[in-house]
């Protein structure tokens, strides 16, 4: 079970894992794997079985078609072994938002009222800058003229509320609406499709599992999906605490299924992160010591080869994951080829990366603080990544003492 990273797809990921666990059902956690088509090459790759979807993300993000409609995007996910399996019974469009006393003001109420007002200043999630479903066509339909900022979803009600923005791309089901007191614009042009939420399966998804998600049909309509993200965004719950309260009440899931606490989280996502860290770092010593000692007697081929490694350096750690999911898929094997005194504390670094695809442990809490706007989450990873790297250099330092003679020492 997989899930992108904003906190309704958390909540939707978690109330399908545990209504099939709770029917004996093994299910394993990719969450927060990042943008849709990160998780949809997830899927096709076989990496994936299932996250939830939005049949206007998929024909806009994914088949550049906005205009295609349902009968025609059934046969363009079968090409790639896929099917939106269901519908949960509300839709989930974008739309673009303004705080309501500004809006007011300004006599904003419709997008093409904003083609006036060229001095507001617009932030888009990430994603939504430059999916063709978004800011590109939506700049070009409307004409607008501001020039927008990326920023991540989950900060930009709080910089729209402090008015460092004036205007910010939004969900209708989002829970935060009511709180920060934002108006909806209209889309008066009829730019945003239907956003139909659902969980996009592979067609060779077990017969028994497809019957048990078949009963989650129609289940969660507007205002309890608006109810269900408010709890996480507002309330401070976690996605995993919110689907099973819903669950719980909707009579589908019994107590003795509640998610387990925090303590034992952190626990197994520090073995994890530890693994992944010494993995890379050992792999990393099994090639750096033998090729210094060759290079030492090679100056010039070191020399070539000492620039394009800073070559390579200069290759975002996150691009450079993004580029190994075709090849290795998600998982830790992708992680650990990502990240190796310098090079354990740069893998310390790396591994927190690993939730993007699908290995988090200790990322996971960072990004899904992250996109939820959760400190405590936050902290949950920050706090034991910042204490290995800590311990990291001063075992280091203690070695280099040890071992390394006074004269050849840095510093």
């Amino acid at each position: 079970m997989g899930s992108t990273t904003f906190s309704e797809s958390h909540v939707l990921a978690e109330i399908a894992a545990q209504y099939l666990e709770a029917h004996d059902q093994i299910v394993e956690r990719k969450i927060g794997l990042g943008g849709t088509l990160i998780s949809y090459e997830a899927l096709v790759q076989g990496e994936l079985d299932t996250y939830p979807e939005y049949t206007g993300t998929l024909t806009g993000a994914v088949f550049d078609d906005p205009a295609m409609n349902a009968e025609g995007l059934e046969p363009a996910l079968a090409t790639d072994g896929l099917e939106f399996y269901l519908r949960l019974g509300f839709d989930n469009s974008y739309a673009i938002a303004m705080p309501e006393d500004l809006a007011k003001a300004r006599g904003i109420v419709q997008i093409s009222d904003l083609t006036e007002h060229p001095d507001l200043d617009v932030g888009l999630s990430h994603e939504f800058l430059n999916r063709g479903d978004g800011w590109p066509e939506l700049q070009r339909r409307y004409g607008l003229p501001q020039q927008p900022k990326g920023i991540e979803h989950a900060l930009a009600y709080r910089a729209l509320d402090a008015r460092q923005l004036d205007v910010a791309d939004a969900y209708t089901t989002d829970g935060d609406l009511d709180l920060y007191r934002l108006r909806l614009l209209g889309d008066d042009l009829k730019l945003f499709p239907a956003y139909d939420a659902g969980y996009l399966i592979r067609q060779d998804l077990p017969p028994a599992v497809r019957n048990l998600l078949s009963e989650l049909e129609g289940l969660i309509d507007e205002p309890t999906m608006r109810a269900l993200n408010r709890r996480v965004t507002t309330d401070g719950q976690s996605p995993a605490l919110v689907a099973f309260a819903f669950l719980r009440d909707k009579g589908l899931v019994r107590n003795r299924q509640r998610p387990s606490g925090s303590e034992s989280r952190i626990a197994y996502n520090t073995a994890v992160y530890l693994k992944l860290t010494a993995v890379a770092v050992g792999l990393g010593c099994l090639v750096a010591i033998p090729l210094v000692l060759l290079l030492s007697r090679l100056p010039r081929i070191a020399g070539t080869l000492q620039y394009l490694a800073s070559l390579f350096q200069t290759i975002p750690a996150l691009a450079l994951l993004a580029l190994l999911i075709p090849v290795l898929g998600l998982g830790q094997t992708t992680a650990i080829f990502a990240g190796i005194k310098t090079a354990a504390i740069i893998s310390i670094g790396t591994a927190t990366l690993a939730a993007f695809v699908g290995a988090g442990r200790l990322g996971e809490p960072i990004i899904t603080g992250l996109t939820l706007n959760n400190h405590r989450l936050i902290l949950e990873g920050v706090i034991p990544a910042a204490c290995l790297a800590i311990a990291t250099e001063l075992a280091f330092g203690l070695l280099e003492r040890r071992f390394v003679p006074a004269h050849l020492r840095v510093g």
